[in-house]
C-alpha cells in the first residue's frame, strides 16, 4: 500500500501517460440537480484508492484518524489542479457578476423609499448620514421580493457555470461538506466579496446625495444586543442553506418546479422575518460591500459569525441527517478520508415481503 505521503508528491501529468490512462485524469464535471453542488474532480487510478488495501474496517478507520494532516495536505494539493482550468475562472466571474447584481438591486430597494424629511441624522465617521430602522410594512414587503426574486435569477442564470453561491455561507457550506474543494471555496468568497463592494460603489454612485442614507447597510433594530443578532443571523441562514441542499439533492425523486424559485422564496421569507432585527443579512458579502463603501462597522462581525456558523452547521445537518444516502460512515468520510465522493454513499435498499389476510400471496417491496 502507498504511504499517504508518497500520494500526497503524486502530480497527474496527462501529458505522458497513454490514451487509456489518461481516462482516469480526464476532468468531470459532477453538477447534481439544481447545479449548486458545482465541482471539478479528478478521477485517480485505482491504485491510489486505498479502500482495497486494509485488512479489516478498523484497520481502514485506524489508518484515517492517524493520517488526519497528511488527508488535508493530499486534499489541498489535489485541489490545485483546478486552479488551472478555463472552467474554474469563469465560475469565478460569474459569482463576481452574481453578487454584483445582488447588492445593487438589494441594496437599491433598501434605500428607494426613503423620507429623508422624516428620517434620523446621526454622526458616522464624522459624516452626517441619513438613517433609519422604521421600516414600514410595504417596505419590508419590497426589501424581501427584491432579494429573493434577486437571488432567484441569479441562480438560474449562472447556476451551471458556477453554482450559484453569491453567498460565503453557502459556499462554506459545500466546502465543510466537501462539495467543493478549498481553492475553489478561497478565491469564490474573494470574488464573492469584490462583487458586493463593486455593487455598492455603484449604487452609491447613481443615488442623489441626500437619499443614499446608509445605503443599506444592516444594522441592528431598537433594543437588539450583539449576541441576539447573532443568534437571528444564526437561523436564518440555517434556513436558507437547508432549503439550497434539499432543493439540490439530486437523489431526491419528489423534487419538482423552479429550485432557483425555491430558494429565492426561503430568502423572501426570512427578510419578512428578520429586517426588524438584524436588516437580514444571512450573507456576509451582502452586508461587507456596502459597510466598506460607507465605513459603517458598527457590530459587524454580527454579520460575519452568524452567518458562516449557521451556514456550516445547516450543511453538515442536512448531508448527514436528512440527505437521502446520509450515514454515520458518510459522515466518518468527509471529516477524515483523504479521497471523499458523495456519490460513493448509496442508500441501502432492503426487500420487504408484507402479508395481508386478504392477500392471495405474499407482496414484496424495495425500500
Amino acid at each position: 500500500m502507498r504511504s499517504n505521503t508518497e500520494l500526497c508528491n503524486l502530480q497527474p501529468n496527462i501529458q505522458a501517460l497513454t490514451e487509456e490512462e489518461e481516462d482516469w485524469f480526464r476532468p468531470e464535471v459532477d453538477v447534481g440537480k439544481g447545479h449548486l453542488n458545482h465541482r471539478l474532480r479528478y478521477k485517480w487510478p485505482s491504485e491510489f484508492h486505498m479502500s482495497g488495501d486494509f485488512k479489516d474496517e478498523e484497520d481502514r478507520k485506524s489508518y484515517l484518524v492517524e493520517n488526519f494532516s497528511e488527508n488535508i495536505r493530499a486534499r489541498v494539493r489535489t485541489s490545485l489542479i483546478d486552479i488551472k482550468t478555463l472552467r474554474f475562472w469563469r465560475a469565478v466571474v460569474a459569482e463576481f457578476v452574481g453578487t454584483f447584481i445582488l447588492v445593487l438591486a438589494g441594496c437599491g430597494s433598501c434605500i428607494q423609499n426613503w423620507n429623508v424629511q422624516n428620517a434620523t441624522v446621526i454622526q458616522l465617521n464624522d459624516t452626517e448620514v441619513n438613517m433609519t430602522n422604521n421600516y414600514t410594512s410595504t417596505d419590508i414587503v419590497q426589501i424581501a421580493l427584491t432579494f429573493g426574486l434577486s437571488v432567484s435569477t441569479i441562480i438560474w442564470v449562472i447556476a451551471h457555470i458556477s453554482g450559484g453561491h453569491v453567498n460565503p455561507a453557502v459556499t462554506c457550506a459545500m466546502l465543510i461538506t466537501r462539495h467543493i474543494s478549498f481553492t475553489r471555496a478561497s478565491v469564490f468568497i474573494v470574488a464573492q466579496l469584490l462583487g458586493a463592494t463593486t455593487g455598492a460603489g455603484i449604487l452609491l454612485a447613481i443615488t442623489p446625495g441626500e437619499r443614499h442614507g446608509t445605503l443599506g447597510c444592516t444594522l441592528l433594530g431598537p433594543g437588539v444586543e450583539a449576541e441576539m443578532g447573532v443568534a437571528v443571523e444564526f437561523c436564518i441562514t440555517f434556513v436558507l442553506v437547508l432549503t439550497v441542499f434539499a432543493s439540490c439533492d439530486k437523489r431526491r425523486k419528489d423534487l419538482g418546479g423552479s429550485f432557483p424559485l425555491t430558494i429565492g422564496l426561503s430568502v423572501t421569507m426570512c427578510h419578512l422575518f428578520a429586517v426588524r432585527f438584524t436588516g437580514s443579512s444571512m450573507n456576509t458579502a451582502r452586508s461587507f460591500g456596502p459597510a466598506l463603501v460607507m465605513g459603517i462597522w458598527s457590530n459587524h462581525w454580527v454579520y460575519w459569525a452568524g452567518p458562516i456558523l449557521g451556514g456550516i452547521v445547516s450543511g453538515l445537518f442536512y448531508d448527514n441527517v436528512f440527505a437521502v444516502n446520509a450515514s454515520l460512515e458518510k459522515c466518518q468520510g468527509c471529516l477524515l478520508a483523504s479521497q471523499y465522493d458523495d456519490d460513493d454513499y448509496v442508500p441501502k435498499k432492503y426487500r420487504l415481503t408484507i402479508i395481508d389476510e386478504g392477500d392471495v400471496e405474499p407482496r414484496q417491496t424495495v425500500v
